[in-house]
């Protein structure tokens, strides 16, 4: 299961900047997750759960955000929702495309944390790709 690996990635990323930030505790992540990006949402936020086990986002909450998947047609401009499973021939002209506009996202959007006691302000890193 590869949302277990992506869990570990945002939650070391998530971790590093909310020390580096002084975070006392990480109340929550959101995501983006594009619809072709591979990744179950249910899994990845049981597998989230499991990584931030003994971190800074232990009883962090995990936001996701899914994304749809569009693509556009460069021979007449138009534009389609893709779905699943993924149409990438023009439901216009015909043509295939290889113009995908979203779909694809996989990234922190933003951190809320907790300041430990040497800060006083809430901080929010944004769009880190992955």
């Amino acid at each position: 299961m590869h949302e277990m690996s992506i869990a570990m990635a945002v939650v070391d990323q998530v971790e590093e900047a909310a020390r580096a930030g002084g975070a006392a505790s990480v109340e929550s992540v959101r995501l983006q997750v594009g619809e072709l990006a591979g990744v179950v949402p249910d899994a990845l936020s049981f597998c989230f759960g499991l990584a931030c086990a003994g971190t800074v986002l232990e009883g962090a909450e995990l936001v996701v955000e899914p994304v749809a998947a569009r693509a556009r047609c460069e021979p007449c401009a138009d534009e389609w929702a893709v779905g699943m499973p993924p149409r990438l021939c023009c439901p216009a002209c015909g043509e295939p495309t290889a113009e995908l506009l979203s779909g694809r996202e996989l990234q922190i959007v933003s951190v809320h944390w907790q300041d430990g006691p040497e800060h006083e302000h809430t901080r929010e890193t944004i769009s880190q790709e992955r």
